[in-house]
């Protein structure tokens, strides 16, 4: 998958569900929405990790540099 901003995924995420809730995907196309739909999340997920470790590390430093 080709490297993608997380609010793009989001929005994908979104269309996707808005699709399969109101019946616009017919059955031949629901696998392939349903894969998107997985490696997206995962996109969103490993993203929202990274951040968050990169925040904690941040805030570690932060707590142990001297005040100037």
């Amino acid at each position: 998958m080709k490297t993608i901003k997380y609010e793009d995924a989001i929005q994908q995420l979104e269309d996707i569900v808005e699709k399969l809730e109101s019946n616009e995907l017919d059955i031949d196309e629901m696998p392939e929405a349903l894969k998107r739909a997985q490696q997206l999340l995962k996109l969103c997920r490993d993203r929202l990790t990274k951040t968050d470790e990169e925040i904690q590390k941040i805030q570690a430093e932060a707590k142990e540099a001297p005040n100037a």
